[in-house]
C-alpha cells in the first residue's frame, strides 16, 4: 500500500475495511483454538459489534495544526474528543492527551489528494502489478514457510492457502511494504483535514478509525504514539485498519497477543478470519466456470452484493465453460465482474461468486479482487508443480 502516488490514488480510497469496536470491545488477547468453528460449522463472531458513528468533529482541506497557540485542541477536535470519550467509555484526559501529540503529515494529505487529471482505468496494467515475478516468488516462499499455519487457517475458516498467500502479497510483498506512517497522525490528518472538501463521508470514516485506534491504546493492545502503517492508517502483514484490528484480528501462535507485524501466524488466521466473517464460503470458487453471455455487460450492476441467478444469466445465453459440470456455485447468486482496460478499449468480463465479494469487503475495487484471485491461481499452479520435500531427497535420504 505504498507505492507510488498515481497508483496509490487509483487503489486507496477503496481499500478500506471501516467496522467499529464496541466500547467495551472483547479483549484480543484470546487464542483461536479455544474458540473458533471448523471450517463448515457455525460462523465465528466479531469480537465487538459496530458502534454508532462519531458524529462530532469536522474536517477542512488545510494544514492547520489540530492545536492552538493556547495549546488547547481546536474546537471541532475538543468536540470529537468529548463524544469518543462518552460513546467508548475512555477517560476524557487519555483521548485528549493522544490527540494533542497527533501532528499533521503533509505527505499523507497529497497521497490522498485526488489527481488533477482523470487516470484511466487499466485491468492489464493494474493486474501486471501484482500477477509478477517477484510476488509469484516471493509467494512460493512465503507459503513453503507458513505452509502449517497456512493449513490449520483453512482447516478452521475455509479460507484457501493461496488467497491468504494472495492478499497478503499484493497488500505488503509478505510484509516488506507495511509502511512507516504514524497511524495516530495518518489518522487525525486525513480526519481533520481531509484534502478533498468534496467528500467528507471519507473523513468522516477517518476519523472513526481514530477512535478506534483510541480505544485499542486505552485496552493496551497497542501504542497508538508508536504505531505505523500505511499513509491511510492501515497495519501490519494484512494491513488491518484499528476497527478490523479490534473486530476481526485472531491470535494465530496462540502466545496470547495478536501482532500482524511480527506474526505471520497471526496475519494469516487474521485474513482468513476476516474474508469468513464477510461470506466466504469453503465450498464455492471465486469466479464460477462459466463462458459470459454476449451481452454481458447488460448483467453488470457494478455493486457489491451478488443479486444474479444462475438460470437468469443461462437463459441470458451463459454458458459453463470447458469440461465443467453442475457445481455449488450454481445454487448462490452471482455478479457479473467487468474488468475494463481503457487505454486498449476492451473489456473481459467474469462471473463472480460469494467468494469474490467476499474479497471485495477488503477491498472494494473489482481489480482488486480479481488480482488476488489471478495470483492465487498461480500461486497454487507454482506449488503443485513443484516437488514435494519427499520427492527432492536422495535414495540414501528416503
Amino acid at each position: 500500500m505504498f507505492r507510488r502516488s498515481r497508483i496509490l490514488q487509483a487503489i486507496i480510497p477503496a481499500l478500506l475495511t471501516t467496522a467499529c469496536a464496541s466500547p467495551q470491545p472483547e479483549a484480543l488477547h484470546r487464542n483461536i483454538n479455544a474458540v473458533e468453528p471448523a471450517a463448515g460449522s457455525a460462523l465465528p463472531s466479531p469480537r465487538a459489534a459496530a458502534l454508532p458513528d462519531i458524529q462530532a468533529g469536522d474536517s477542512e482541506a488545510s494544514s492547520r495544526p489540530f492545536v492552538g497557540p493556547d495549546g488547547q485542541l481546536d474546537p471541532a477536535i475538543e468536540a470529537f474528543a468529548r463524544e469518543v470519550a462518552l460513546q467508548r467509555q475512555l477517560p476524557l484526559d487519555h483521548v485528549t492527551t493522544l490527540l494533542r501529540e497527533a501532528r499533521y503529515n503533509a505527505t499523507a494529505a497529497r497521497l490522498m489528494s485526488p489527481s488533477k487529471t482523470r487516470i484511466r482505468r487499466s485491468w492489464v496494467t493494474y493486474r501486471g502489478r501484482f500477477v509478477e515475478p517477484i510476488r509469484i516468488r516471493n509467494g512460493e516462499q512465503f507459503w513453503r514457510e507458513h505452509a502449517d499455519e497456512l493449513a490449520r487457517a483453512e482447516a478452521i475458516y475455509g479460507v484457501p492457502g493461496s488467497i491468504i498467500v494472495a492478499i497478503i502479497g499484493v497488500e505488503t510483498l509478505y510484509g516488506r511494504h507495511t509502511g512507516d506512517f504514524r497511524v495516530l497522525d495518518a489518522l487525525a490528518t486525513l480526519g481533520f483535514r481531509y484534502p478533498d472538501p468534496t467528500r467528507p463521508e471519507r473523513a468522516h470514516m477517518f476519523r472513526n478509525q481514530l477512535a478506534d485506534l483510541i480505544t485499542l491504546d486505552h485496552q493496551g493492545l497497542l501504542d497508538a504514539r508508536t504505531a505505523t502503517g500505511s499513509f491511510a492508517g492501515a497495519m501490519g502483514l494484512p494491513q488491518f485498519m484499528p476497527g478490523s484490528l479490534a473486530r476481526f484480528a485472531a491470535d494465530g501462535d496462540g502466545d496470547g497477543h495478536i501482532d500482524l507485524h511480527g506474526s505471520a501466524s497471526d496475519a494469516i488466521v487474521s485474513v482468513a478470519r476476516f474474508l469468513r466473517l464477510h461470506g466466504w464460503r469453503p465450498e464455492l470458487p471465486v469466479f464460477a466456470p462459466v463462458t459470459p453471455p454476449g451481452n454481458a455487460q447488460q448483467w453488470v450492476t457494478g455493486g457489491l452484493t451478488p443479486t444474479l441467478k444462475w438460470e437468469e444469466l443461462q437463459a441470458g445465453g451463459a454458458r459453463l465453460a470447458g469440461t465443467a459440470t453442475a457445481m455449488a456455485w450454481q445454487a448462490h447468486p452471482l455478479g457479473m465482474v467487468d474488468l475494463v482496460d481503457e487505454p486498449r478499449n476492451s473489456v473481459e468480463y467474469r462471473v463472480g461468486t460469494l467468494n469474490f465479494f467476499a474479497l471485495t469487503h477488503y477491498n472494494r475495487s473489482y481489480f482488486y479482487a480479481s488480482s488476488v484471485a489471478d495470483l492465487a491461481q498461480e500461486l497454487e499452479r507454482r506449488m503443485n508443480a513443484a516437488p514435494s520435500r519427499a520427492q527432492l531427497k536422495t535414495p540414501v535420504e528416503r
